[in-house]
């Protein structure tokens, strides 16, 4: 993942009237890297990319795109790139398999290369049943598999994806996302990966950027996005016992941040620190008065955790 950057931005700024959609953006991803970029819908991952794909002006600020500028070189990263827009873009009133061979054409790949590929990819979508059919008579999930399949039949150094996995059932979701983390592998591209769903980012990327209302909070690995913006484990156990005076007994233990009982009178949520050094503290404290536990869960903190606590404390105060 270390050496050349893909991507440098210092200073980004996309203003519309006296509103500042991007507000001084910095970042850079390093070749070979599948970057994510999140944040809630309106925080500036649309506008981002759009800048950096050539295809709308900043207000400020510069940016590169392997090694080419954005202001002057976009024929030049254009040719280096590909991208998947948010919103659905294919030729309706061409097949399945006419989209994935003209979109091939367009990008000078050979004809039995285009058709190997678009059989691959086709397999590989879940668009072998409808390759006849014309885009406009497939459904919005398959438009959106063609969209996300055809990117992949030319070759590329970046490949940039906003929000790919919109209108994608959960398979064909993770199917996208393990296939782009195989591309990376094989043939070393980067990938500039933008969601609004913490959980994709979390399972696909190297490092991951937290940006709100046109400002970056954040940018590291998960693992240290959570040491910087740490937030409570949640502890899930049964007891035996129906008794609500166990939520008491938990409530005086001092590393215990916030007990719920179920109406169960048995399950219990108990929000603590440091999970691994606290929990036999408390199932020792439940068994001296005799409460025998039956199940416990540990559910650690998300990414999605991380960005709550982030939006909070207005980024990565130290």
């Amino acid at each position: 993942m270390v050496g050349a950057r893909a991507i440098f931005a210092k200073g980004l700024t996309k203003k519309y009237g006296e509103s500042k959609a991007l507000d001084a953006v910095s970042l850079e991803v390093d070749d070979g890297e599948i970057f994510g970029f999140i944040g809630p819908n309106g925080a500036g991952k649309t506008t981002t990319v759009r800048i950096l794909t050539t295809l709308l002006p900043s207000s400020g600020g510069e940016a590169k795109v392997l090694g080419f500028d954005v202001n002057k070189d976009s024929d030049e990263i254009r040719r280096r790139t590909g991208y998947v827009q948010q919103q659905i873009s294919v030729e309706f009133f061409m097949t399945v398999k006419g989209n994935l061979d003209t979109y091939g054409r367009l990008w000078g790949v050979e004809k039995e290369e285009r058709k190997k590929r678009a059989d691959f990819l086709a397999d590989k979508f879940g668009l072998k049943d409808v390759l006849n059919k014309k885009a406009l008579e497939i459904s919005m999930g398959e438009r959106r598999r063609l969209q996300v399949a055809r990117e992949f039949i030319h070759d590329m150094q970046l490949l940039f994806l906003d929000e790919p996995t919109v209108g994608l059932d959960p398979i064909v979701k993770r199917t996208l996302l393990d296939f782009i983390r195989e591309k990376v592998k094989k043939d070393g591209i980067t990938v500039f990966f933008t969601t609004h769903i913490m959980s994709e980012a979390e399972y696909l990327c190297d490092r991951i950027v937290i940006i709100d209302k046109g400002k970056i909070l954040a940018c590291d690995t998960v693992d240290e996005l959570k040491r910087k913006f740490p937030t409570e484990t949640i502890l899930e156990l049964v007891i035996e016992e129906k008794d609500d005076k166990a939520v008491g007994l938990l409530e005086s233990i001092r590393e215990v941040k916030k007990v719920a009982l179920a109406d169960d009178g048995r399950s219990i949520t108990l929000y603590v620190g440091d999970p691994y050094s606290q929990t036999p503290r408390i199932l020792n404290a439940l068994l001296r008065e005799g409460y025998h536990v039956s199940e416990l869960r540990v559910k650690e903190p998300t990414l999605e955790d991380v960005f709550i606590q982030a939006v909070k404390r207005g980024g990565d105060l130290k």
